[in-house]
């Protein structure tokens, strides 16, 4: 299970002074940083990806095909929990969702076990706003293996810390759902991360408990965390940057596939207010906007941000590295609507 981390507001409020300190204080008296092992946290990590191979074993030999179905829809759902709801609702407002929408989202976040809902968008917001530097909780600048899971088992960085203590997070103070399954989340993670997906295909197709518990928790939770894992490292490191060539978020297919539509990422750093974190017009690698389309059709989710065709065409001819390209990112897709591209020409 990865670390809860301590960031709840009475040490923020600790903390905001020693920020102010420490800003003060000149290189020379600053102590250098040297990160140390969490070794309960990096067991966790080990214990969770042995299991995760030993469920792949169990999945050509003797699991149900049934129980690999559930296993990879268990990964998919709750992945929505992650993309839809602790990323684009909740760590960067890029929509409102009616209350029951934000609960069905809270309750695919925590099948997927990734902590509770405030310290992941906490996380978040400090990444985003401090993206590549000593500030930054997953820094990509320290190598990809630091980058995709190094930092959940090692001494954040005391920049991390103070930034942390910095960031505003009173909207999700105010939040009931994101409040109460921050208080309840350890009696949550084992009923809803662990019992609830092993006991499905143990009660209702007779599966064996040792192959739903490895491919249902196991199998499933190593999955979710690496396509996780791989949007702070694939996506920062390998691809191309069409709209900022000056940061290091790129775009990239394959996280885009697998994380449900996260691996826009050059384009989602540049405006990460964009509910689709995407430029693209097709839900055929971006699933969690159809997602949330789907869910604005029935009034449960309302005030998609989203940036203009002309705003992002000046930004990626303005900063891109020249691989931009309408056809290819966008526009002249061949699902746009003729009226869309008429429009765009007519400016």
């Amino acid at each position: 299970m990865p670390p809860l981390l301590k960031a709840d507001k009475k040490e923020c409020d600790v903390l905001r002074p020693l920020s102010e300190e420490i800003k003060e204080l000149s290189p020379e008296q600053k102590v250098p940083y040297v990160s140390r092992i969490r070794w309960p946290d990096l067991f966790a990590q080990i214990f969770i990806h042995a299991g995760a191979f030993y469920g792949l074993f169990l999945v050509f030999t003797s699991a149900q095909w049934a129980t690999t179905l559930w296993t990879f829809f268990m990964i998919y759902s709750s992945g929505l929990g992650i993309t839809a709801g602790a990323h684009r609702l909740w760590s960067h407002k890029s929509y409102k969702a009616k209350w029951p929408l934000r609960l069905l989202l809270a309750f695919l976040f925590t099948i997927s076990g990734q902590r509770h809902i405030y310290v992941w968008a906490l996380d978040h917001r400090v990444h985003h706003k401090y993206s590549e530097t000593d500030a930054d909780p997953h820094d990509a600048r320290r190598g990809f293996w630091f980058s995709h899971v190094g930092w959940l088992f090692l001494t954040p960085h005391p920049e991390v810390v103070i930034k942390r203590a910095a960031v505003d997070m009173s909207d999700l103070d105010r939040d009931p759902i994101v409040v109460w399954q921050r208080r309840l989340y350890i009696p949550l993670f084992a009923l809803l991360c662990v019992a609830l997906p092993v006991w499905v295909p143990y009660y209702f197709w007779n599966e064996t408990l040792v192959n739903s518990y490895f491919l249902a928790f196991h199998v499933r939770f190593a999955t979710t965390l690496n396509i996780a894992y791989s949007v702070n490292s694939f996506a920062h490191m390998y691809g191309n940057k069409p709209y900022d060539k000056n940061i290091m978020p790129t775009e990239s297919i394959g996280v885009a596939i697998g994380a449900l539509g996260e691996g826009w990422h050059n384009y989602h750093h540049v405006f990460p207010w964009d509910y689709k974190t995407s430029e693209f017009g097709s839900y055929k690698m971006n699933l969690t906007t159809g997602f949330i389309d789907l869910c604005a059709r029935y009034k449960l989710a309302t005030e998609r941000k989203s940036a203009s065709k002309e705003m992002v065409k000046r930004r990626a001819l303005r900063t891109g590295d020249g691989s931009w390209h309408p056809g290819l990112w966008g526009y002249g897709d061949t699902d746009q609507p003729q009226e869309e591209i008429d429009e765009i020409e007519e400016k």
